[in-house]
């Protein structure tokens, strides 16, 4: 028997399991094609609006500047075009959230040279997204602690009286 084989059975029970995890959204994006092949840049679907904390989503409207032509006649994409006519947000389920009591910027982090990676894991090669990036408390100290960034509570917490 091959010493690869077990290789191959992990990777595709790890690609299983991660598919099971994915939570159902309102329309099927693949981050595989836009961001993968396509090689379109996050920031052109996840915009940073001051003050920079949060990475936001496209509107429909976005979308459809390429779907009015590009697979128009696809289920999902008229799904789309029906949001972008009627200027209706897509309630994307959330895949990582930020606790509110953490002081977090997207865009101190992308000038500090961060990668979306970092964070998300390969999203370009994903069709679906899961959970895959540790960014509990000790994920994150951990990043802070191989960039040398500091760890004091205070860098990420406001102080508490």
């Amino acid at each position: 028997m091959s010493r690869l084989l077990p290789i191959v059975v992990l990777g595709l029970l790890s690609a299983w399991a991660a598919a099971a995890q994915a939570p159902e959204q309102p329309i099927p994006f693949s981050h595989a094609k836009h961001a993968g092949a396509l090689k379109l840049k996050c920031k052109m679907c996840h915009p940073n609006p001051d003050p920079g904390e949060v990475m936001k989503i496209a509107a429909a409207s976005v979308c459809m500047q390429c779907h009015s032509s590009i697979k128009a006649d696809s289920p999902a994409i008229q799904k789309l075009a029906s949001f972008a006519k009627n200027d209706r947000e897509i309630k994307w389920v959330r895949i990582y959230e930020i606790p509110s009591y953490v002081a977090f910027s997207h865009r101190t982090h992308v000038q500090a040279g961060n990668t979306c990676q970092e964070c998300h894991g390969p999203v370009e090669t994903r069709d679906v997204l899961t959970k895959e990036a540790d960014i509990s408390m000790t994920g994150c100290m951990n990043c802070h602690r191989a960039k040398k960034v500091s760890n004091d509570c205070t860098f990420c917490h406001e102080a508490r009286n």
